[in-house]
């Protein structure tokens, strides 16, 4: 392997930060931690442990936000927990609306850096596609997020407040006294496909979805969770053992040469050392099959025999493939596969007995498609930054 190989960013997570007020956010905390700052803040060891389940159902299952409507904690409790905690979520800046449905939210955090979510709707189902970092480290070529330098990791708090965000503006929290509707859900499925490489910020992403899986709380099933890394090896086995989400791989090459030009991380863990600790994955079985993404480019890595070479390469992992055209975006320089050319990439791997769906690009007038997202904070500072070199 290269010396000139990436290596894993020096990235400080940042810790729990109180408010301007001086009030600890809750939000974010496991179990156990929410339990250690009740205790601290004067609540009996001996009802820490109900008390938190308490309030974890009240921020988690019904999205209370103040303290004073969680009524079934004594008065006392409550003007308590008011003057030392906060319950709080990113900040929605802005909202579009794409004319298929999709919802891309730009949200602000803490130090006045900004990310973006995504909600994309389907029949039966809604996934929510989350960031992970303020922009990423990677630099994939092919991918607008690669573009912006990496700012730092999120919090727990910041990531789980995404899902929370959305929970918000789709009104998917019962009211209070009532029941869940029985009808299905319109947040039904996570993807961290979003800004960053979720493998790179582990215990945050790990703290977060284990929020979301929660079956008091917002109570996502693991296989409802998918977790999307371009290939940091030494966390993938970690990934079904602290997590046990799905998993799925930014592939999108099948010769290492293309791949250290596309997934620049390639360098440092190759195909062969990818494949490897994908076959050996604990979760993967024919029922929680590997997802093989791969961004289709025009001369690049769309022949024939780059499909056939993938076949060959993924033999006895439990796979399925997803096909992605790519999503242009300003200054690419890259063109998106004619859709003859992807039918007869997808026939090549279906007929070798693997599922090739094509993935239908989604809101790409709003700049919400998969390889798209940049925070528009980002953008703006650049551009600041290019006018005042001007002048």
């Amino acid at each position: 392997m290269s010396d000139k190989a990436p290596i894993t960013p020096e990235v400080v997570t940042l810790p729990r930060k109180a408010d301007q007020e001086g009030k600890a956010n809750l939000v974010g905390l496991t179990r156990e931690a929410l339990r250690d700052a009740l205790i601290e803040a004067g609540i009996s060891e001996k009802q820490g442990k109900m008390r938190a389940g308490q309030i974890w159902q009240w921020i988690y299952q019904k999205g209370v936000r103040d303290f004073a409507q969680m009524t079934n904690l004594s008065k006392d409790i409550r003007a308590m927990l008011a003057e030392k905690f906060v319950v709080a979520v990113p900040e929605v800046v802005t909202k579009q609306v794409s004319s298929d449905g999709t919802r891309k939210y730009l949200v602000r955090i803490a130090g006045g850096h900004e990310v973006e979510i995504v909600y994309i709707p389907e029949e039966g189902r809604g996934t929510l596609c989350i960031s992970s970092q303020v922009g990423c480290t990677l630099t994939c070529s092919f991918c607008h997020t690669g573009t912006q330098r990496l700012v730092r990791n999120l919090t727990a708090a910041e990531i789980i407040g995404q899902v929370m965000v959305a929970r918000d503006d789709l009104g998917e929290w019962p009211e209070l006294g009532v029941p869940n509707p029985p009808e299905a859900r319109l947040l039904s499925n996570i993807v961290l496909m979003g800004m960053g490489e979720p493998l790179y910020n582990f215990d945050a992403v790990r703290d977060a979805m284990k929020i979301a899986m929660d079956p008091e709380g917002i109570s996502l099933s693991r296989r409802r969770i998918t977790l999307s890394t371009s290939g940091v090896v030494p966390e993938i086995a970690r990934t079904a053992d602290e997590i046990g989400c799905m998993l799925a791989v930014s592939f999108h090459a099948t010769t290492d040469e293309v791949r250290d030009g596309l997934v620049p991380i390639n360098k440092k863990w190759n195909i062969e050392v990818l494949l490897d600790a994908l076959r050996e994955y604990p979760k993967a079985s024919n029922s929680e099959r590997i997802t093989f993404e791969y961004v289709m480019l025009k001369g690049v890595n769309d022949s024939d025999e780059d499909a056939r070479r993938l076949v060959q390469l993924i033999k006895g992992i439990p796979a399925k493939i997803n096909l992605i055209p790519f999503n242009e975006w300003p200054g690419s320089p890259y063109e998106r596969s004619s859709n003859n050319r992807i039918r007869a990439f997808s026939d090549i791997v279906y007929n070798a007995g693997y599922s090739s769906p094509v993935r239908k690009p989604r809101g790409e007038d709003i700049m919400a498609a998969c390889g798209q997202l940049k925070s528009e904070s980002e953008r703006i500072k650049k551009s600041r930054k290019g006018t005042a070199a001007d002048i």
